[in-house]
């Protein structure tokens, strides 16, 4: 006897298909999981660098990092270096006698000592931890300092990227135009399949080309939002256009102002520092003296005698005369001198050529801006006219409009090159937005 399967399959098909509409609790996972997509969060540049002020963790440790420096200061501002020590001491003396019984005596003694530096050292002190203090304030500037322009670079790429999906999408309007008066022409036998098809397939490239876009503006922004230390999964969208005033200061200004960077001033006071902590090991080679004073009363309680002690000592340095803790001073002060010195040269040799390549780039979006784009656009015009003039075919035309999408994508390249440049000119300058005004 041979069953029909069909009927079989058709009820456990059903099955399910009821239990989900009986009870919502059971329908497909893919359809429980479903979410509305979550709206970008519209920021401008200034919230941006707010929100990342706040919340950028290596910011928030170099300012942790401040309570340990000034915990050493406080120290450094002491009276003493050295606490003074506190000793006490009770005697009891047993005295035989001969032919009486031993004699007990009670004693006591009560004293205190301070050792005293003697060439400087705590002076020394005080200054390499408010130079140590002064250096933290600076890095914690030039963090600050940092922190802006990351922020900004990424707020920039979220922006370019922005400008070129709207201007792919008006590229895009156009050619989908294109390709419906081409298909009406290519039914009415007026033009060819090849030109029907050349219209298609550009379409077609013109949303691919959107779509890779729209991707890597999702990775941008998720980069920009973990930047912000935003909760996972949330978007940004930058407010802003790439266009930006001109800058209001010169090349002799910047190297001016890059003396005062803060990256600079917090190594300029760290080799002061350095150069404090040098003296303070070169005065550790004199010996502290230590004073103290002590009352004592001692004897039987008939001839008890009260006595008072002054006492001074001096380590003799006759083997060791702190050469290592010197010879680690200089190295640091070396160090930090290195340091400054290059630091300083190399911001200088950067400023220049930032400088160089910001002209360059200035005058480049200029010309694009003022001179090519508005060219291409009129050609687009004229060969949109031509085009249903009958004086040029498809393929003209095509090649005017990747022509104008072609200097559009170079304007929006070139502004954004222009902004991410005069961002690091400004970073080796230390040139903040303060600064500007």
């Amino acid at each position: 006897m041979q069953v029909s399967l069909l009927p079989l399959a058709a009820a456990l098909f059903a099955v399910p298909l009821f239990a989900s509409a009986a009870n919502p609790g059971l329908a497909p996972l893919t359809e429980q999981l479903a979410t509305a997509p979550v709206p970008p969060i519209a920021l401008s540049l200034e919230q941006a660098i707010e929100r990342a002020e706040a919340q950028n963790p290596e910011l928030q440790r170099s300012l942790a990092r401040r309570m340990a420096v000034e915990g050493e200061a406080v120290d450094a501002r002491a009276l003493f270096w050295n606490n003074p020590e506190l000793a006490m001491e009770r005697t009891r003396r047993v005295v035989p006698q001969v032919g009486l019984p031993s004699e007990s005596l009670h004693e006591w003694q009560a004293g205190i000592t301070q050792t005293i530096e003697i060439a400087g050292q705590q002076g020394h002190r005080r200054q390499a931890t408010q130079q140590e203090l002064e250096a933290l304030a600076a890095s914690i500037m030039e963090a600050r300092l940092q922190l802006r322009g990351g922020v900004e670079r990424q707020f920039v790429g979220v922006i370019a990227l922005q400008a070129r999906i709207t201007t792919e999408q008006r590229s895009l309007v156009a050619i989908e135009e294109t390709a419906r008066a081409i298909t009406k022409r290519v039914v009415a036998g007026e033009d060819s399949r090849l030109d029907g098809n050349l219209a298609s397939v550009e379409a077609v490239r013109a949303r691919n080309q959107i779509g890779l876009l729209q991707e890597q503006l999702m990775q941008a922004r998720a980069e920009l939002a973990t930047l912000l230390q935003m909760p996972p999964g949330t978007s940004i969208e930058a407010l802003g256009t790439l266009e930006t005033p001109l800058p209001a200061y010169s090349l002799e200004s910047l190297l001016t102002h890059a003396a005062t960077r803060p990256l600079l001033r917090a190594l300029d006071h760290r080799e002061q520092a350095a150069a404090a902590r040098l003296a303070l090991e070169r005065s550790a080679r004199y010996p502290d003296v230590t004073v103290g004073v002590a009352a004592s009363r001692e004897g039987a309680d008939a001839s008890r005698e009260r006595l008072v002690r002054m006492t001074l000592s001096v380590p003799l340095p006759l083997y060791r005369n702190n050469a290592g803790g010197i010879g680690r001073a200089r190295t640091e002060l070396a160090q930090a001198q290195i340091e400054r010195r290059s630091t300083s040269r190399d911001a200088a040799a950067d400023i220049h050529s930032l400088w160089q390549k910001m002209q360059s780039q200035t005058a480049r979006v200029g010309a694009l801006r003022d001179t090519a784009l508005p060219a291409l656009e009129e050609n687009q015009r004229l060969s949109v006219k031509s085009l249903h003039a009958g004086e040029i075919g498809l393929t003209q035309l095509l090649l005017v409009n990747r022509q104008v999408l072609d200097g559009r994508r170079d304007l929006i390249d070139a502004q954004a090159e222009l902004r991410i440049t005069r961002i690091a000119l400004q970073q080796a300058a230390g040139w903040s937005a303060d600064a500007q005004r």
